[in-house]
C-alpha cells in the first residue's frame, strides 16, 4: 500500500467498502500502487495496468489494455465509442464484488500477464477518425492552418476531431472549430 494513495480511499464515503475490496484484490498480485490522475493506478515497471475509480452510480476498476482482455464473463464496458483500449468492470456493491471475487482476480491476472508479455493495442490512426465537414471546410480554405493541423502530433490530430466531431449541430462544431484556431495555428493541443 501506498500511502500517498490512503486519502483516495478515504475520502470516497459511498463506496468505502467496495474500494477497499478492489485495492486488496489488486494489491494481491503485486503490482505498484501509484496516484496518477488524481486515482489509485496500479503499475507493472512503469507500465500502468489497472485503476480503481469512483462514479456516483458505481466504482469501477479500469483496465488500461482491457481490449486485449478475454471477456468470457462478458462484463467489460466501453466507456465511450471513443475509447479505444481501456476497458471497464463495473460495481454496485460489496457483495457483488464478493460474489465475483475469483471472475475479478482472473481479470487482474490477466492484465498483468498481457503487459509481461509486452501486447501492444492496434490503435486507430488519426486518418481513420471522422473528419468533421465544417474542419475539413476550413483545411480547404486556409493553407496555414493546413499545415498547422498536419504538423501537430497525431495525438492531438486526434484530440481535436474527437471534439470537433463529437457535438451533433452544425453550429456547435462551428464554434468549437473558430474557438481552437488558433491554437492549431500556434501549434497546441486542446488542453495545452
Amino acid at each position: 500500500m501506498n500511502p500517498k494513495v490512503d486519502w483516495y480511499f478515504n475520502k470516497n464515503e459511498t463506496w468505502k467498502d467496495e474500494i477497499a475490496l478492489l485495492r486488496k484484490y489488486v494489491l494481491d498480485t503485486g503490482l505498484v500502487e501509484e496516484l496518477k490522475w488524481g486515482v489509485p493506478c496500479y503499475t507493472l515497471n512503469g507500465a500502468n495496468v489497472v485503476l480503481i475509480h469512483c462514479f456516483k452510480e458505481y466504482c469501477a476498476l479500469l483496465f488500461h489494455k482491457g481490449v486485449l482482455l478475454k471477456d468470457k464473463e462478458k462484463i467489460l464496458v466501453q466507456q465511450t465509442k471513443n475509447v479505444q483500449s481501456a476497458r471497464q468492470m463495473r460495481f454496485t456493491d460489496a457483495e457483488q464484488i464478493n460474489d465475483m471475487k475469483d471472475i475479478v482476480k482472473d481479470y487482474i491476472h490477466q492484465a498483468v500477464k498481457i503487459e509481461k508479455q509486452g501486447l501492444k493495442v492496434e490503435l486507430k490512426t488519426t486518418k481513420e477518425f471522422e473528419m468533421p465537414e465544417e474542419f475539413q471546410n476550413r483545411l480547404e480554405k486556409n493553407k496555414a492552418l493546413k499545415k498547422a493541423f498536419a504538423t501537430l502530433t497525431p495525438g492531438r490530430q486526434r484530440g481535436y476531431l474527437l471534439y470537433f466531431s463529437s457535438a451533433k449541430q452544425s453550429k456547435t462544431r462551428e464554434a468549437r472549430i473558430e474557438k481552437y484556431l488558433q491554437n492549431i495555428l500556434d501549434g497546441k493541443g486542446l488542453d495545452d
